[in-house]
């Protein structure tokens, strides 16, 4: 991945040195090459990363997507419809962005740290905030099929109109941001690799049993902590979706602090790379 990432970066020509004069015995310093431009940087990184999960990552992707459409088919016999399966369905959709773009991306980041993968970076010309946009790009890219499938296998399961499921348009990547710069976060942060791995672990707990639950049923302090798990705007979002007359308002409102928290949860993560990385 290296020399892919190396070959793509774009911006970052090297800068010749020039040879000492004859008898020269002083030493020269060759100019280090100009750090890449954020963008080319994050183009390159993400596709170095897309096609390293690409092959690591497919079969998880299934298990998120089945464990998803699991629930779903086990709810079906607890819930009728209404609201509560709109909730079922939305909670289960955004369920696989949790497990790959939370999950996963905080066991990798944990594991990046523990082997000295952030040593191997920090080599490369690149900007922090390229590496973590990256590969949380790259890793919240893979929750697409299975959101989608997820979605509309709910929405037939349990008899909810379709019309208006372009809002995973939107959806995907807003909750997407936010719960890969919290699992990044959590990867960097975590002090040894298998604390990384529990707090990913539990972070998609929290998203199933927050998520997927329908909110009317749950304890009022539980419903607090329901509205800081950043998948929350999401879920509600894509279940309002589902309504024969959805308030686009509180749509774009639910949608807005997704995004809000999506970048202050990548700023986080920039900044806990950048902390670990100088270590």
């Amino acid at each position: 991945m290296t020399s892919m990432v190396r070959a793509e970066v774009a911006g970052a020509e090297p800068v010749a040195g020039s040879l000492p004069p004859a008898g020269d015995t002083a030493a020269v310093v060759a100019p280090l090459a100009p750090r890449a431009r954020l963008f080319p940087a994050l183009a390159a990184v993400y596709r170095a990363q897309l096609s390293r999960a690409r092959v690591a990552r497919i079969p998880l992707l299934f298990v998120a997507t089945f464990q998803s459409i699991g629930i779903m088919v086990l709810m079906r016999g607890v819930v009728d419809g209404g609201a509560e399966a709109r909730a079922v369905v939305a909670g289960s959709s955004v369920l696989v962005v949790a497990f790959v773009a939370l999950n996963l991306l905080a066991q990798y980041f944990g594991q990046l740290r523990a082997g000295g993968g952030l040593d191997h970076y920090a080599t490369l010309p690149v900007p922090p905030a390229a590496v973590v946009l990256g590969a949380a790009g790259a890793y919240a890219s893979f929750t697409v099929p299975g959101t989608i499938v997820t979605a509309v296998t709910g929405s037939v399961l349990f008899q909810l109109p379709m019309t208006h499921l372009w809002v995973l348009v939107a959806v995907i990547p807003l909750a997407g941001a936010a719960l890969s710069g919290l699992g990044a976060a959590l990867g960097l942060l975590a002090p040894r690799q298998e604390l990384a791995t529990l707090l990913g672990q539990l972070g998609m707990s929290a998203a199933l049993l927050l998520g997927v639950l329908p909110a009317d049923r749950m304890p009022e302090p539980i419903g607090w902590a329901r509205d800081l798990l950043p998948s929350t705007y999401g879920v509600e979002a894509l279940s309002r979706s589902f309504g024969s007359h959805p308030d686009w308002a509180v749509i774009a409102l639910d949608l807005g602090v997704c995004a809000v928290v999506g970048v202050l949860s990548l700023a986080v993560a920039t900044w806990a790379y950048r902390r670990a990385a100088v270590r």
